[in-house]
């Protein structure tokens, strides 16, 4: 047990897939996961450990912007030996030919500044995401007939930006979306040796100012959660074969 997790240490699963709303969480367990059990309700950050085609996995809420997923990365990483995490969640597109309902894969994640940001001081370190993670979530997103966006996004620390400007660079630059938690679940990874990816869907556009609905949010984010369900196994299907 930890501060924030009251789970005993084997009701953690060594892959954590990790969604911002504790009650997409909850959701996602209760539609994906063979069994699934209540293991943390500590501060209603719910959390949930089942099966999938026979695999253990925890789905447990990180909350809203990086401070709180490193809380929770970090608990789940040195406390409980998690080996693979995946971050399920929106964000909002930044280039034009990205639509709503579509499949982003982050492969890096910029950021202004990360609560890391005060370790690593003066170097501008780059988080990226786990190549087999990677390889395996766009091998998925197109067996299932889905043509993912690969590439860069940007991890903003605020949700009502009044940075226009930055905005503009980043679109410019190429940035894929914009979402709150990447870079910090990247560098965390990269400093515990643990593998981590994030498979978005978007669900609002910079551009044009579109956004989906929340039952539009939900119908679309089911290809998400199998994504990332996949990538998280694939290496050890293979294995099997």
């Amino acid at each position: 047990m930890t501060v924030h997790i009251a789970a005993e240490p084997n009701r953690i699963a060594e892959t954590v897939l990790l969604p911002g709303d504790p009650k997409r969480a909850e959701w996602a367990a209760r539609s994906f996961l063979d069994a699934p059990e209540l293991v943390n309700d500590v501060r209603g950050m719910l959390g949930f450990t089942g099966t999938w085609q026979g695999h253990r996995v925890t789905i447990h809420g990180s909350g809203m912007g990086m401070p709180s997923l490193s809380i929770y990365a970090n608990e789940l990483i040195r406390d409980y030996g998690v080996k693979t995490l995946v971050r399920i969640g929106s964000c909002g597109a930044m280039q034009a030919h990205v639509g709503l309902h579509d499949v982003v894969i982050a492969m890096s994640a910029s950021s202004i500044s990360t609560p890391s940001s005060t370790i690593l001081r003066e170097v501008n370190f780059a988080p990226c995401a786990d190549w087999g993670l990677l390889h395996g979530a766009v091998a998925a997103a197109k067996a299932r007939g889905i043509s993912p966006h690969v590439g860069g996004i940007y991890s903003s620390d605020t949700f009502y930006d009044e940075r226009p400007d930055l905005t503009e660079q980043m679109t410019r630059h190429g940035t894929l979306a914009v979402e709150m938690e990447a870079a910090e679940l990247y560098t965390l990874a990269a400093r515990h040796g643990a593998r981590a990816l994030a498979v978005l869907t978007v669900s609002d556009h910079l551009q044009t100012g579109e956004a989906l609905d929340s039952q539009a949010r939900e119908s679309s984010f089911g290809d998400m959660v199998e994504i990332a369900l996949e990538s998280a196994f694939a290496e050890r299907s293979h294995a099997a074969q």
